[in-house]
């Protein structure tokens, strides 16, 4: 089932100090854009449940992220760089 992603205003803050500190921005970049693109599809099982959210992780980056079935919206909620 195809999904909407969207980040929060918080998560793109994050995201965007991320991408303002990375030594590869352009791989930042990458990664964001390959989360939305995973994301957009069959997210719950694709991400690893964490309480009622999920995270997921694609190098450098991991997002926190929470599904609502009803609008089908996949709502990242915060961002990091991946361990």
């Amino acid at each position: 089932m195809r999904y909407t992603v969207i980040w929060t205003k918080t998560a793109r803050g994050h995201l965007a100090n991320l991408w303002m500190q990375a030594a590869d921005r352009q791989g930042v970049t990458d990664a964001a854009d390959r989360v939305d693109f995973a994301l957009a599809v069959d997210p719950d099982q694709k991400g690893q449940p964490f309480g009622r959210f999920f995270t997921y992780k694609d190098a450098p980056l991991e997002v926190l992220f929470e599904i609502d079935p009803g609008d089908r919206m996949v709502r990242v909620l915060t961002v990091r760089m991946a361990p």
